[in-house]
């Protein structure tokens, strides 16, 4: 239903697409690869080679207040999402979706700020009808894997862990990765920046560290 014109003007009273802020906040050692230093309303993010930074890239924006909704993604590790700083009382876990992943998507774009995708295969005319959908709704769809026609797309190489000696002993301590971003618009331009995903304490933490090479794993 409209909001009439004249309960608008009066002050302090506002729509809710008013009270939403455009830019969702994410960390700030994963501002550098986002236009704006955040996550647009609206737009679609697919990330490639880390679900790690999927999690983190929803860490600042649920302890601000955002909810986020995960499906497609069974074995997500809850303990590790909030290790990464993810504020697991304003998340929602739809595991399996099923035969039906496109009304389901449907259904959390039109009532969750951020909705998670686990690895999928959406032909480019549902994709380009359901990225629709999250720019009318003011969302921001991430997906843990390729997506067509995604606004930002975020790669993960370079995994080089810490904490094991050359004879395979030890305990993992963090991992180095290069993130690179890329995509339409104002993220036309590639950016590349050294993180530890995760960092020491489980979070992430800014700059790879340069050193000798210990181990590296998958993942």
């Amino acid at each position: 239903m409209a909001v009439p014109e004249a309960l608008t003007a009066i002050p302090g009273v506002r729509t809710a697409a008013q009270l939403r802020e455009p830019m969702l906040t994410v960390l700030p050692e994963l501002a550098g690869l986002l236009p704006g230093g955040g996550l647009r309303r609206g737009s679609t993010v697919a990330v490639r080679g880390a679900r790690s930074l999927v999690l983190a890239l929803l860490a600042e924006a649920t302890r601000n207040g955002s909810w986020a909704a995960v499906t497609g993604l069974p074995d997500l590790g809850l303990a590790a999402a909030a290790e990464l700083g993810v504020d697991l009382e304003r998340v929602a876990l739809v595991p399996d979706p099923g035969a039906e992943l496109v009304a389901v998507l449907s259904a959390l774009v039109d009532g969750f700020d951020l909705v998670v995708l686990g690895p999928a295969s959406v032909p480019a005319q549902t994709a380009r009808r359901l990225a629709g959908r999250v720019r009318n709704r003011g969302t921001v769809l991430l997906t843990a894997g390729p997506w067509p026609g995604a606004d930002v797309e975020l790669k993960v190489s370079g995994r080089h862990w810490h904490g094991l000696t050359q004879d395979g002993h030890g305990h993992l301590r963090a991992r180095d990765v290069v993130a690179t971003s890329r995509g339409r618009g104002a993220a036309a331009r590639p950016v590349t920046v050294g993180l530890q995903l995760p960092g020491p304490e489980g979070a992430v933490a800014g700059g790879a560290r340069p050193g000798r090479r210990l181990a590296e794993v998958a993942g």
